[in-house]
């Protein structure tokens, strides 16, 4: 394996953090938009945004020239539930105040947003909606002739087997057809390239597409290794905050109960 040193443990903290089983992905997420450096990148199902602004964080920290598009009706799914438009507007609040010049928020269904991209123009897909079978087979296929030869498909939550979820069954479907990489932490991410374009150059692109089974199995621990350290430098700092606001009240406390020194009349 080529000695690599990933930007994601160089300098990447989330600055945006939502509830979501995409947070055992965030370093890879990270690294994998440095490493295919999309003028184009696309997310298929966005809700929290957890997965959307950490891809708009790489490519803002390092120095990418492109933009980044969430399609999302923010209304919910069969899987997610029903939810308010308090969801929608948190994630464009962060968009608009973070990263407005690179990201573009589409409230659609996923085919509506089709004729917005041509063909062979997009350089990394997210697939993370509605999870049955059927609809994940749907995304892939409608979206497939949009991504640029050699261009990158991620799917999510392709260990998640439960309710009537199917990106599992279609990820162990498909995957052998196709050059892919099967992450199995965090409900799994499948990573898939397009067949053509450019020789593979970047080291992370070279081990997912080109790697060997053991090295396919120590970038497999690697990232779960790097998705522990990223929970525990969130918890440190959470505890750090937790003790600055402890002695802040403490020092509002004290000053509270101290008596007053007037100078007599």
């Amino acid at each position: 394996m080529q000695p690599y040193l990933p930007p994601s443990l160089r300098n990447f903290t989330p600055q945006y953090m939502a509830f979501s089983t995409w947070v055992d992905h965030l370093p890879f997420g990270y690294d994998i938009v440095a490493a295919v450096r999309p003028q184009l990148l696309v997310e298929l199902g966005t809700q929290h945004g957890t997965s959307f602004f950490c891809f708009c964080q790489s490519m803002a920290e390092n120095n990418i020239d492109g933009l980044c598009y969430a399609v999302d009706t923010w209304a919910g799914d069969e899987h997610t539930g029903e939810y308010d438009n308090t969801i929608f507007e948190t994630v464009q609040q962060h968009a608009r105040k973070n990263h407005a010049s690179i990201s573009y928020l589409m409230r659609m269904l996923f085919n509506d947003a089709l004729n917005h991209f041509s063909d062979e123009s997009i350089d990394l897909v997210h697939i993370d909606g509605l999870h049955t079978y059927e609809a994940v087979s749907e995304d892939f296929h409608n979206w497939y002739p949009k991504v640029k030869p050699g261009g990158v498909i991620l799917f999510h939550d392709i260990q998640a087997r439960m309710m009537d979820f199917g990106a599992w069954k279609f990820w162990e479907e498909i995957a052998p057809q196709y050059n892919s990489f099967t992450f199995k932490q965090g409900f799994g991410l499948g990573v898939l390239r397009k067949a053509g374009g450019a020789e593979l150059t970047h080291p992370l692109l070279k081990m997912l597409f080109e790697g060997d089974a053991g090295t396919h199995e120590a970038l497999r621990a690697f990232y779960a290794h790097a998705s522990k350290f990223h929970e525990l430098k969130r918890k440190v700092a959470r505890q750090e905050r937790h003790q600055q606001q402890k002695k802040q009240q403490q020092l509002d406390n004290a000053e509270k109960l101290a008596p007053s020194h007037q100078q007599p009349q």
